[in-house]
C-alpha cells in the first residue's frame, strides 16, 4: 500500500507542529500503521539573522501551522490524523483532503530524488531546452542539491556562465 501514498497537508494550531508530528509517528508505531502512514515532515529553512551580537544561523518553519504527511488516505488513516490533539484538519474542501501534486512536492523539496548525470565539470554539453536550446557549452560546476548545472556558453564572442536545470543539458561527443 505504501507505493500508493501521497503527500497531504495537515493544519495544526500554531506552535504545535512538532508535537503533532511526533504524536502522528507515535500513533503509527502504537497501531502498527506503517503501511498507511509512512512519513511526517515539517518543512524547515536555514536563515541567517543579523542581531546585535552579529549574524546568527537559525532554522525556521517554512509554513508555520502546517505538517506534511505521506500517507494512504482511507477512513482509518484519516481518523488517526484528525483525532490528534492540535490538529484542526486537512487542507482541502470540507472533509476531503487534497493531495499535493508532484510539482508542488518538487517545489517544496520534500522528497529528494537521486539524480544521475552523465557529464562532469569540463565536459561539453548541448542545451536542449530554453532560450539557448541547441547551443554547445562547457560544464563549469554541478549542484546536485539544487538540481542545477552552470554551463559556460559563448554568446556574441564572450564566455558567459548560464545556470540551467540538470534536465536542460545533455552530453555531447565532439
Amino acid at each position: 500500500m505504501a507505493e500508493n501514498a501521497k503527500w497531504y497537508v495537515v493544519h495544526t494550531y500554531s506552535g504545535y507542529e512538532n508535537a503533532v508530528a511526533s504524536a502522528i509517528m507515535k500513533n503509527v508505531d502504537n497501531r502498527n500503521l506503517h503501511d498507511l502512514i509512512s512519513e511526517v515532515t515539517i518543512p524547515m529553512e536555514t536563515v541567517t539573522e543579523i542581531t546585535d551580537n552579529g549574524p546568527k544561523t537559525v532554522e525556521r518553519k517554512v509554513f508555520p501551522g502546517y505538517v506534511l504527511v505521506k500517507m494512504v488516505l482511507d477512513d482509518e488513516s484519516w481518523h488517526v490524523i484528525r483525532n490528534i490533539r492540535g490538529v484542526t484538519g486537512f487542507v482541502g474542501s470540507g472533509n476531503n483532503a487534497i493531495a499535493l501534486t508532484d510539482a508542488e512536492i518538487a517545489a517544496l523539496g520534500v522528497e529528494k530524488h537521486e539524480v544521475n548525470v552523465s557529464y562532469a565539470p569540463g565536459d561539453n554539453v548541448k542545451i536542449v531546452d530554453g532560450a539557448l536550446a541547441s547551443s554547445i557549452g562547457v560544464v563549469e560546476k554541478i549542484d546536485l542539491e539544487r538540481s542545477k548545472v552552470c554551463v559556460i556558453v559563448s554568446l556574441f564572442g564572450r564566455e558567459t556562465p548560464v545556470e540551467l536545470d540538470l534536465e536542460q543539458v545533455e552530453p555531447v561527443k565532439l
